[in-house]
């Protein structure tokens, strides 16, 4: 087991296939982009491959989610999924993506046995989609969805993140959009992960805020019927059920506690936390020759070492020298 000293497990594995994005989100990057890593220091496909079959079979890994920058960008993505699926026992397996491309593929990775996706789309306005991701491809993002759906890839998931005077007024709108057409809805908020470190407490819709927006157009209460366990997101009911609403509250309601995710870079380090300032480099022992067993100790010992919580509030915190989209969500 890959078990932490705070009795933690991890079995939720999130997979970077690479830091490269379509996108240049405020809340993560700069207009001009970032220096991407060199393709010689990515893992390939054969070393994703061996990678998640050691963490599946000799580590108890049993969910596989493969995450970016944006991941339908990596060439070969059915072929890695595939493998995923294919390894006894079975992982259930996501893709997190900002929809953009998923229109196109989105058959051939439910081909491949993806289970289901989750999908960003911060607001259903076009002025609003080119001022957030200074891109203009809202329609891209929203057939994306549809494809998503049509193809089984379900329950179709979407994450949105509010920012104070840009979106914050659309919260009702699009937890509406995704009831109509059925998909879960979960509003994230922003974290400190921004490559420009320009986040600031002070100026972030919190947990709090998020449910009394919704709370102007929607009866929302606590979802009884299912334990959170270690699911990030807190799920509400949506006027008397049974659709329901989700709220990740990294930042202000932390659910360090129960986490049982572990992070795999597309350069190759294990990261034990999305706020570690540590990596384990694992691919050294990939490519001289390293064995399986001691490519799962490695790993083994990169968790163990996992801290108790983010730390955001204390005073000493800093924020990793990754940003998001090179660590992978």
């Amino acid at each position: 087991m890959l078990a932490d000293s705070y009795g933690r497990v991890a079995t939720d594995l999130r997979v970077s296939l690479t830091d490269r994005c379509n996108l240049r989100c405020t809340y993560c990057m700069p207009p001009e982009g970032l220096e991407w890593l060199p393709k010689p220091e990515l893992l390939t496909d054969d070393e994703l491959h061996r990678l998640i079959r050691i963490g599946v079979t000799m580590l108890g890994i049993t969910e596989v989610r493969f995450t970016g920058g944006e991941p339908l960008l990596r060439r070969g993505l059915p072929g890695i999924i595939a493998a995923a699926t294919s390894l006894e026992p079975r992982p259930t397996t996501a893709l997190t993506t900002n929809g953009i491309g998923l229109a196109r593929t989105a058959p051939a990775l439910a081909e491949a046995g993806l289970d289901r996706v989750n999908v960003s789309l911060d607001t259903l306005r076009p002025d609003v989609f080119e001022h957030l991701a200074r891109r203009r491809r809202l329609p891209d993002v929203l057939d994306g969805l549809e494809a998503a759906a049509e193809a089984g890839l379900t329950p179709v998931k979407v994450n949105a993140v509010l920012m104070r005077g840009v979106n914050d007024d659309e919260a009702p709108d699009l937890l509406a959009y995704c009831l109509e057409r059925g998909y879960e809805l979960r509003f994230i908020e922003q974290m400190p992960l921004d490559a420009q470190h320009g986040w600031r407490r002070d100026t972030m819709i919190t947990a709090d805020e998020i449910l009394g927006l919704l709370g102007t157009r929607y009866d929302l209460a606590p979802d009884e019927a299912e334990e959170r366990g270690s699911a990030p997101a807190e799920r509400f009911t949506v006027d008397g059920g049974p659709a329901t609403v989700g709220v990740i509250g990294s930042v202000t309601r932390p659910f360090c506690g129960a986490c049982d995710r572990v992070r795999l870079t597309a350069d190759g380090q294990i990261r034990n936390c999305l706020f570690a300032r540590e990596e384990s480099d694992l691919r050294p022992l990939l490519r001289d020759g390293g064995t399986d067993a001691e490519i799962a100790e490695r790993w083994r010992a990169a968790v163990a070492r996992k801290m108790p919580g983010h730390g955001i509030d204390d005073t000493g915190f800093l924020q990793p020298a990754r940003p998001m989209s090179a660590i992978g969500g």
